[in-house]
């Protein structure tokens, strides 16, 4: 008998075949029983067969998940590891492009970019034993005025784990140099040379070019990955209408970066390519003495706006809201109480009146009603009305301005006198006399620009608002009465307009019968020195004929030598205009309006002036033109 096997059996007995495996087939037991083996040596046999087959078994499936998870790991997901990989060793930086600047029209510089330092962390390359972590943030917070709470919750906040995030910029050149000496030792630190705006000509121009800023992080998701959350971008005015030409395209390089994330080598670089400038058709010294002017008579103590246009092309050449603010406070970031203090003051510095404010025309849309009744041929040149002082319609009055009336009227003397009576007449009827009706008065304001927007290159303009029977009949489930259409045809009532619009309506009448688009930037130069003329812009022309146009255009004249206007006769230019007075509130002062155009036989100068809650246009909208007008064609 053999010894030392981890199974025995008699010698000489055939027991059977070994399957492929090597195991003995089921015939070695019953040759066994015969070969007189006892039970115990059966069962030795059989563990140690059992225990051999589970080794192998285990063997074959760890190794099966052994490279299973090898060819996942290399085939599969290699690409996603490579990458990260790659991540902490070879890092992405932008450089940003140089921002485009603005121009006035004479070449005046309105904005540069300077250069400063801004401080970025990356919170992959921090540490992070929280301990470390806490002390690079603290001595951050000590140098740069920023609290330890205010920066750690950036951190936390911050989605973009690789991607740098802007801590502080606009940082001075000493407290820069005291970072560069300590940040050479934090890891995910680092100190880096920044451009922002530096706004230069002042408060009249605040809400015009308005501001940059940080992106947002819901901006950043509109843009689709075209910016990244360290970008600024155009938040108001000009500088946001034109983002996508003033931004230019960012330079990239591709370095490679040690355990502490410091740039060691750059791989490769693509340069940026800079935005482009803008030149503006806004006149610089106008802008600012109009803003002089309105600070001298207003004194903080009224709000206004003044639009002034090249009635020939739709020209703007000073677009100016008072009071206004310093745009350089939001270079580097407002203060918290900077911002609530601009946000809380009563008199809207933010507020771009002369483009979103809606207010009640007063009497400057009677040169609008009249061009429309003398091309509908409801009056004419000779049309004569009674003025006794106003209208009675049953238990309900409405009145002229002047008591007792104006007497005998025909158009010149309706536009120079301001006569409501008149244009009762005209715009709903009386008696035997028949008006344009509420659906003439509506599609005329539409042909002359009111009830849209005129499409200025310039964010947040208002539609204003032309009344119609319909509308009134669906929000106030009420009926459109004669007194109704009375109000819209002396500019009051429900009849919403912006500054703007009443001056393109006055241009309009200015050059002959166009209303042009107005705009703001008439060339733009290109990365490569190009140059690009932006050219006029027609809405419409030729809805007025251009006699009925000369007779609004004489009326206007008339306004100024002998009526509601005649303390303008002392100009040195001949002028054409008509004031405006806006009730809108039975507790608060009208709205004043003055809209004027000049010289009156060749005009190239259209002007709108709001003084809101100002009192009679005559009084003080009329005045302010004046002083505008004036200092304009005396240079």
């Amino acid at each position: 008998m053999r010894k030392n096997k981890d199974f025995f059996i008699v010698e000489d007995i055939n027991i059977g075949r070994k399957n492929s495996l090597g195991w003995v087939e089921d015939s070695f037991i019953s040759e066994f029983g015969k070969a007189g083996g006892s039970r115990a040596q059966f069962l030795g046999l059989s563990l140690t067969e059992k225990k051999l087959k589970m080794f192998f078994i285990l063997l074959i499936i760890g190794l099966t998940v052994l490279l299973g998870k090898s060819f996942y790991l290399q085939i599969i997901s290699g690409r996603h590891y490579f990458a990260l990989a790659e991540e902490n060793r070879i890092r992405t930086k932008y450089v940003k492009a140089q921002r485009g600047v603005f121009y006035d029209n004479s070449g005046e510089v309105l904005v540069r970019n300077v250069s400063g330092f801004s401080l970025f962390l990356t919170p992959a390359d921090l540490p992070r034993d929280q301990v470390k972590r806490e002390a690079v943030i603290r001595e951050i917070s000590s140098i740069i005025g920023l609290s330890f709470q205010v920066i750690t919750d950036k951190i936390s906040d911050y989605r973009y784990y690789f991607q740098p995030m802007v801590i502080k910029t606009g940082i001075d050149y000493e407290k820069a140099m005291a970072l560069k000496i300590v940040s050479t030792n934090w890891p995910g630190v680092s100190l880096e040379v920044d451009t922002w705006r530096q706004y230069l000509a002042g408060q009249s121009f605040s809400n015009l070019l308005g501001y940059v800023g940080k992106i947002s992080p819901e901006e950043y998701q509109a843009k689709g990955g075209s910016y990244l959350l360290t970008d600024n971008i155009g938040k108001t005015g000009l500088e946001k209408s034109y983002e996508d030409l003033l931004r230019g395209e960012q330079g990239k390089k591709l370095v490679e970066v040690d355990a502490l994330g410091q740039e060691k080598k750059v791989v490769s670089q693509t340069d940026f390519i800079p935005g482009q400038d803008l030149i503006l058709s806004i006149n610089a010294d106008l802008q600012r003495k109009i803003y002089e002017i309105l600070a001298g008579k207003l004194k903080n103590q009224k709000t206004a706006a003044v639009v002034v246009s090249n009635p020939q092309n739709g020209e703007i050449l000073a677009l100016v809201d008072y009071p206004g603010y310093d745009n350089n406070l939001f270079t580097t970031g407002i203060s918290l109480e900077k911002y609530r203090e601009l946000i809380e003051d009563k008199r809207q510095p933010l507020f771009m009146r002369s483009i979103a404010g809606e207010y009640p025309s007063g009497s400057t849309i009677k040169i609008v009603i009249a061009a429309a009744a003398l091309e509908e041929g409801i009056v004419n040149k000779n049309t004569i009305i009674n003025s006794v002082g106003g209208l009675q319609i049953n238990q309900w009055f409405f009145p002229d301005w002047k008591i007792g009336g104006h007497g005998a009227t025909n158009l010149i003397k309706a536009i120079a006198q301001s006569v409501n009576t008149y244009f009762y007449y005209v715009g709903g009827g009386y008696n035997d006399f028949q008006g344009l009706g509420v659906d003439l008065l509506a599609k005329y304001m539409r042909l002359f620009g009111l009830g849209v927007k005129l499409g200025i290159d310039l964010p947040g303009e208002e539609d204003g608002f032309v009344p119609t029977k319909e509308w009134k009949e669906k929000t106030k489930n009420e009926l459109w009465y004669i007194g109704d259409t009375y109000h819209l045809s002396i500019g009051q009532g429900d009849l919403l307009v912006t500054p703007l619009q009443v001056n393109a309506y006055t241009a309009a009448l200015a050059n002959g019968g166009t209303l042009y688009k107005p705009y703001l930037v008439k060339e733009i130069i290109h990365s490569d020195g190009k140059r690009e003329v932006i050219m006029p812009q027609t809405i419409r022309k030729d809805f007025i004929a251009s006699e009925n146009i000369g007779l609004v255009r004489e009326a206007m004249r008339e306004t100024v030598v002998s009526g509601s206007a005649r303390g303008l006769n002392y100009l040195p230019v001949k002028i054409a205009g008509k004031t405006g007075t806006a009730q809108w509130s039975s507790s608060q002062n009208n709205h004043a309006w003055f809209t004027a155009f000049a010289p009156y036989n060749n005009p190239d100068f259209a002007i709108t002036v709001l003084v809101e809650e100002g009192g009679e246009g005559s009084s003080i909208a009329a005045p302010l033109a004046g002083e505008i007008i004036s200092y304009w064609f005396s240079r």
